[in-house]
Order: C-alpha cells, then sequence, then structure tokens
C-alpha cells in the first residue's frame, strides 16, 4: 500500500456528521428563548412543528424538498401565532443558535489529516436562511447529502447508502455522529461506527480516538 493512501500510517476513514446539535449546540434553548421574544410561550416552536399535526406534515416536507423554505416560512407562521410575521422565520429563529466549535476544529483536524468528510443533514431549508452557510462550515465537507436536495431524509436506509456511495469508503471505514438516537441504528446495520452526540467534548474525545487525530482549541 503507497504512502499516499494512509493517514499517519494508518487508512483515511470517513468522518459523516450531522449538523444541527452535532456541528451547532443544541437549538432548543435558544429556539425558545426566540418563541419568548415574539410573545409566545416558550414551547411554542416546538409544539407547532411536532406536535400540531399540519406542522408536523409542513416540515416532513420541508425536510425532504417538497416544500421550500420560503413556503415553509408563509404556512407555518400562522400556526405558531396570528401576529408572527413569516419573512425569514427559519432564519430569525435559528440566527443565534452557536457553533459547536470543539466539533467543528475536530472536523478541521480530520481533513487536514487526510480523513474524507461527509455532511449528512436532514434540512431545515436552504432559502432565504442557509443555516451551513451561516454557521460556515459547507466548504469542510467532501460530500454533502443534504435531505431537501436528495428527496429523503433520516433515518431512512437508503440515506446512508447514498452518502457511502458518495463518499467513496466501506462503511466499516466509516464514522457517523448524530444526536439523535433513532438516526444511528440504520448506519450500524450497515457497519458504520456510530457516535451518539450528547456531550461535544466526549463525543470529540471518541472521535480523536478512532480518527487519530487532535482537534486544535479555535478563538
Amino acid at each position: 500500500m503507497s504512502h499516499s493512501n494512509t493517514v499517519g500510517g494508518r487508512e483515511p476513514r470517513g468522518l459523516i456528521l450531522d449538523f444541527a446539535g452535532v456541528l451547532t449546540a443544541g437549538p432548543r434553548t435558544v429556539l425558545r428563548a426566540w418563541c419568548v421574544s415574539e410573545g409566545l410561550a416558550s414551547g411554542a416552536w416546538g409544539d407547532a412543528l411536532g406536535a400540531h399535526p399540519m406542522g408536523r406534515r409542513l416540515y416532513a416536507a420541508l425536510e425532504i424538498g417538497e416544500i421550500g423554505q420560503a413556503e415553509w416560512n408563509e404556512r407555518t407562521a400562522p400556526l405558531l401565532g396570528g401576529h408572527i410575521d413569516p419573512v425569514n422565520l427559519m432564519g430569525r429563529a435559528w440566527a443565534e443558535v452557536p457553533p459547536a466549535h470543539r466539533m467543528i476544529a475536530l472536523a478541521h483536524a480530520a481533513r487536514a489529516a487526510g480523513h474524507r468528510l461527509a455532511l449528512l443533514s436532514n434540512s431545515f431549508g436552504l432559502d432565504p436562511f442557509n443555516p451551513y452557510e451561516h454557521v460556515g462550515v459547507w466548504d469542510l465537507f467532501d460530500v454533502h447529502v443534504v435531505s431537501e436536495l436528495v428527496g429523503m431524509a433520516k433515518p431512512d436506509p437508503a440515506i446512508y447508502q447514498l452518502t457511502l456511495e458518495r463518499i467513496g469508503l466501506p462503511a466499516e471505514r466509516c464514522v457517523f455522529v448524530d444526536d439523535h438516537a433513532v438516526n444511528l441504528p440504520p448506519a450500524a446495520e450497515l457497519g458504520i461506527t456510530t457516535v451518539h452526540m450528547t456531550h461535544e467534548g466526549a463525543a470529540v474525545a471518541e472521535l480523536e480516538s478512532l480518527l487519530g487525530v487532535t482537534a486544535l482549541p479555535t478563538g
């Protein structure tokens, strides 16, 4: 095996990362604060998107690209409250969700070491608010598998298979990180090593060990 095919003496691996809650902090606190700032109950966002039947349908349609973010904004704002401005609704609610700096540093270190990186994200729209550009992580990745663009979403097993095809590495050489436990079993069944992101520091330490890299401090 030629040296060009090794990373620090080992074969390059594929690092597959979820976006929200992995490359960003968990959004719940920011979304609850935004609701209060808009004169809503703190749990209004979760209720509208997760408990309201129409809200669930609209969000599921947004995830797989059946509707765009602008249409989602227009149709979801009334579910939150009659006084809610639909213009850039998703962007206004998400704007203050902070990046996960240590995980992003880990991703930079993995890429610098020669590992291949794939973004595997259940989308919440790209226009007018592009969350990946907002956080500044799009260009980190060799491969982008965004549910809106491929017409399917996690935990559909087919989206993991597509990610493997695009990253060009066998499942056994890949690691997948997600903050939602339900999204991990389909990856594991394909032979992908899975990491459940419940604490950023712990997840970064596990990935450093798996990939043989060190996430350098940022800022």
